[in-house]
């Protein structure tokens, strides 16, 4: 496997792969670590994982130019992942013994309740995005609830999936609780089936999460999945436009464009829409490519050259199905996976893209002049990870937010984003399943019942 700068293609790294056997030998090895790990009380567990912020905190420079490197992401986002997983580590050290408390429950019984108990070896399957938060997001929880991991990160950032192991050994983690391993797509879903393998997640496409959900049901294994995301945003009649241009930019260019939760479609009233789309041109129009490593860039190259060109594809399809384009379209010629930023509008319910997802710097534009029109809009897909309503009249915001759009994850007045408090989920083609908060710890337990008589 190799890891390939996407900024000026230049070769990092080549990885040999895993043989098959060598996996089942690690997984064999994982399992015997979770026999011993799972006796650990709660509290000595999240003392290995206060620990591991501070390494997180320390060496946090380090790990965002790997980051950076493996997959082109400006070095100041870099940072933020990293010192957010640290902020996660922190979170869950301080409630990890609320959240798998015993809960005692009143019945006939002379004593009756709820443990959440381990399951074993989890599989985790794991995207490029957010090479170290998708990772943590997942691991600091699972592995909190004494369950152990094996790891199967996106083979363009390897580097980063073997520095999160060595990241483990560090901290102190006993030896074989957190593994990963350097192997393709095929060896990987040969691993579900696997009998020490008691459960899988997977944070990636929608395609890839119907085969390894396909998978998982063969086997009878629970899975959780974190999948694409299409996200509305709906800029109504009364909304203060100079915020909801900046929430929207802000939105569709983090990671340049790359995040499944990231505001795709802007549903803007007709009154506001010519004004939003010009102030949101010239924000674009001020975006500049260049080094991820350098201050001064602030449009960072997609992860590859094939991840552009995917993405140049889905532009002139949108064109020639009748889409106006706006600004953008193309891609700089030269080195580097950069692609130029886009807008796209009149785009109908006929049209290839109004059902997909562009995971790049491109935003769709849509107005409306009911609010009806606006939910119709935004529901009518088939992903429903996060959506947002922008208005100045917060009551019928959150009435919106929490009755009509369907999606996990909505927000009035902010951009989407994710948060150690707050469950990370979708419905729809956008997976199932929830990471993140007491929810996403008890993802991977035995909610077990005991009953005294």
């Amino acid at each position: 496997m190799e890891s390939i700068n996407p900024y000026n293609f230049e070769v990092l790294k080549k990885y040999p792969d895993m043989q098959a056997s060598h996996c089942s030998d690690i997984i064999s090895k994982s399992h015997e670590a979770f026999l011993k790990w799972r006796k650990q009380t709660i509290a000595q567990r999240c003392s290995y994982f206060k620990k591991l912020a501070e390494i997180l905190q320390r060496d946090a420079d380090e790990y965002s130019f790997l980051i950076t490197q493996e997959m082109g992401k400006l070095i100041t986002e870099s940072k933020a992942e990293i010192l957010k997983c640290a902020q996660t580590c922190e979170y869950y050290a301080t409630r990890a013994e609320d959240f798998l408390a015993d809960e005692q429950v009143s019945t006939d019984a002379q004593k009756s309740y709820i443990s959440y108990q381990p399951l074993g070896v989890i599989f985790a399957i794991m995207p490029w995005n957010f090479p170290f938060w998708q990772v943590l997001r997942f691991a600091i929880p699972t592995l909190l609830a004494g369950n152990t991991a094996v790891l199967k990160h996106a083979s363009n950032v390897t580097g980063c999936a073997l520095a999160i192991e060595n990241l483990f050994l560090e901290a102190g983690f006993p030896k074989d609780i957190f593994r990963t391993l350097v192997i393709s797509a095929t060896v990987a879903s040969e691993l579900i089936s696997h009998p020490l393998v008691q459960a899988v997640t997977l944070t990636g496409s929608t395609e890839a999460g119907k085969n390894v959900a396909s998978l998982a049901g063969q086997n009878l294994k629970k899975c959780v999945l974190e999948l694409g995301g299409s996200d509305p945003y709906i800029i109504c009649e009364d909304a203060d436009l100079e915020s909801a241009v900046d929430l929207c930019f802000k939105t569709r260019f983090i990671n340049a464009g790359q995040s499944c939760i990231a505001g795709k479609r802007f549903i803007i009233h007709d009154s506001l829409y010519e004004e939003f789309k010009t102030q949101l041109k010239k924000k674009m129009t001020s975006l500049e490519t260049g080094d991820p490593l350098f201050a001064t860039t602030t449009l960072a190259p997609l992860a590859g050259k094939k991840h552009r060109d995917q993405l140049q594809e889905q532009v002139l399809k949108a064109i020639k199905h009748g889409a106006t384009l706006v600004m953008g379209g193309d891609f700089p010629l030269g080195r580097g996976a950069f692609y130029n930023s886009t807008i796209l509008e009149a785009i109908t319910a006929e049209n290839p893209i109004y059902k997909e997802e562009l995971f790049g710097p491109v935003a769709a534009l849509y107005r409306f002049q009911k609010i009806e029109d606006a939910l119709k809009i935004a529901n009518e897909t088939s992903f429903g990870l996060g959506a947002a309503i922008i208005t100045k009249d917060i009551e019928a915001g959150e009435n919106l937010a929490r009755n009509e759009l369907m999606a996990g994850m909505c927000f009035v007045n902010s951009i989407v984003k994710s948060s150690p408090e707050l469950p990370f989920g979708g419905i729809k083609t956008s997976g199932y399943g929830r990471e993140l908060s007491k929810f996403g710890i008890r993802e991977f337990v035995n909610i077990k019942t005991v009953y005294i008589k």
